[in-house]
Parts: C-alpha cells; sequence; structure tokens
C-alpha cells in the first residue's frame, strides 16, 4: 500500500469512526423518543431526517473509501461506482436542504402567537412530510448525472473528467461538465444564503428578547432559546465553512480542462463536505437536551418539559 492510501484511508476512517456512531446514536435516541411520546415533534423529525441523510454520506462513502483504500473489499466497479457516487451526491445534497430547513422552522418558531408567520409555521409542520419528499424527488433528479457520467478507474483518456481516485466522472463535452458543476454549485449556495439570513433573524430577535428580559427582570432569562439558538448558529457555521471550501475546490475543479493524474482536490472536496456530516450529530446531541438524556449523556434532576412553539426542541 502506498503512503498515499495509506494517509487517505485513515483520513476516511477517522470520520467514519466519529460520523457512524454519532448519527446512529442520533437516530436511535429520536426513535426511542418517538417510542416514547408517540409523537415527534417538527423540528425533532427535521433533525432525525438529518441525521439519516448524514449516515448516509458517512456510510455510504467514507466507510466504502476506508475499505477500498486499506484493499479490504472491492467496490468500485463500473456499477459501484456509478451507486456510490448518486447515493453520496444525493444524501449530500438532502444534508444540506435539510438544515436549511431546520433554520427556517427555527425562525418561523419565534414568530408571536397569532402573526402571520405563526401561521405559516403551523402550515409548514402540517406538511412537513410532502416537504421532505419534495426534497428527496428534487434532489435525486439533480444527482441523476452520477449515474450516467461515472465509471470505474479505467485508463481512458478524457478531457472532461474528474478524478476520485477509485473512480472517474467523464462529461460528453465541456459545456456539460460546467453546467453541471454550475447546478451542484447553486444547489450549495441557495440554502447557504437562506439558512444564514434565517440564523442572524433568529439572533436578532433573541438579543432583543434578552434586553427586554433584563429590563423587566434584571435577570439573564431565555437560556433555553440562547441554547437553541447556539446549536442553530453552530450548525449553519460548519456548513457555511466547510461547504464553502468545498465548494470553492469544486470551482476550482471545473476550469481544469484535462482530467487530473491526482484525486487529491477531489480527496479534499469529499473530505470537508464529509467533515459536516461527521461532526453536526456531535453538535446535536451537545444542544439537545432530551438526545443528552436518553443517551445517557446527562443526569437531569427535574423533567423537562418541551412545547412546540419554542426553540428548545433543537
Amino acid at each position: 500500500m502506498s503512503s498515499e492510501l495509506f494517509v487517505r484511508g485513515m483520513l476516511y476512517l477517522s470520520l467514519t469512526v466519529v460520523g457512524v456512531p454519532g448519527n446512529l446514536a442520533v437516530i436511535m435516541a429520536f426513535l426511542l423518543l418517538l417510542y416514547r411520546e408517540n409523537r415527534l415533534l417538527p423540528a425533532n423529525a427535521i433533525v432525525l431526517h438529518l441525521a439519516c441523510a448524514n449516515l448516509l454520506v458517512v456510510g455510504v462513502r467514507c466507510l466504502l473509501e476506508t475499505l477500498e483504500s486499506f484493499s479490504l473489499t472491492e467496490v468500485f466497479t463500473d456499477v459501484g461506482c456509478k451507486t456510490v457516487i448518486f447515493i453520496y451526491r444525493t444524501s449530500r445534497s438532502l444534508s444540506i436542504w435539510l438544515t436549511f430547513v431546520l433554520s427556517t422552522y427555527q425562525c418561523l418558531s419565534i414568530a408571536a402567537p397569532g402573526s402571520h408567520w405563526a401561521s405559516a409555521r403551523a402550515v409548514f409542520a402540517k406538511y412537513l412530510g410532502l416537504v421532505f419528499f419534495c426534497l428527496w424527488l428534487i434532489n435525486t433528479c439533480m444527482s441523476s448525472a452520477g449515474i450516467v457520467f461515472s465509471f470505474g478507474n479505467q485508463n481512458i483518456s478524457a478531457l472532461h473528467g474528474i478524478n476520485v481516485q477509485f473512480c472517474h466522472v467523464y462529461f460528453p463535452s465541456r459545456l456539460s461538465k460546467e453546467a453541471n458543476g454550475a447546478a451542484q454549485v447553486g444547489r450549495d449556495v441557495v440554502p447557504m444564503v437562506l439558512m444564514t439570513l434565517a440564523s442572524l433573524i433568529i439572533l436578532i430577535f433573541l438579543y432583543k428578547h434578552s434586553k427586554q428580559v433584563k429590563g423587566l427582570r434584571g435577570g439573564s432569562g431565555g437560556g433555553a432559546e440562547q441554547r437553541a439558538a447556539k446549536a442553530v448558529v453552530a450548525l449553519v457555521t460548519l456548513y457555511v465553512v466547510l461547504y464553502g471550501v468545498d465548494n470553492g475546490i469544486w470551482v476550482y475543479t471545473l476550469t481544469v480542462k484535462t482530467t487530473m493524474k491526482s484525486s487529491l482536490m477531489s480527496d479534499l472536496r469529499i473530505f470537508f463536505s464529509s467533515l459536516y456530516a461527521a461532526l453536526s450529530p456531535l453538535v446535536i446531541i451537545a444542544s439537545n437536551r432530551k438526545v443528552h438524556g436518553l443517551l445517557g449523556c446527562l443526569r437531569i434532576e427535574k423533567p423537562i418539559t418541551e412545547k412546540a412553539t419554542t426553540l428548545s426542541t433543537m
């Protein structure tokens, strides 16, 4: 085994060791919560769906890359490459958009009762299943290029290709390569801008609210809301930083006319995007008291009541 493959394998192994147990723990905690309470609040349902998407990102891509790097299995044939790249791109995109959906719902949750925004939140919660279905449908369709243009590691000379170590993605023309790349960048940038805006609205509201509480009571107040806001901002910050680097590398890759002999650029992209999927469950576990308690990470002396109209569902 070459030193490059060893380092590559260790990087993906570290993501697998952190991401797979972390996302599984979040999923098990929410399923247990669903069993005990016979329902999940909308924010918890979104986080559960997010954890499932992140588990696919880490499990399908990072775990298989680790096994292949250490020559433990041979997965990346033509069919294997098409399957892995398609599932990875779909679940990666779902992870991004579900983070946006979560920040949007939290933003609507701070609306005053009886307002138009509060009504929008109720409608949003009612049709949450439809939102999930639409996200799956749209992102599945947008990832279909992975099935058409992905191939195993063959000795094919192509001008418009992308080297992904064990696989290659070959486009028939430069225009198709740039169009596919632009669609992927747009798919990431749009939720990035929108979730950043939603997080800013939440922070402004909580800042004003905390000042009002201090003026009325002379105390800090808003502890649960502050925890939820920090969790949302942490997830959005993770997304903006890691996927910002990911998309920067992707844009650079699109400017290269010939297929690069080294897969370093693609490896860096996959690492940074998978890093979000691996670290986000740690943020969720640390910020959600019910998940924390169900996992036995924290002893809570007093029962915690959770209302659907507050941000404490995060």
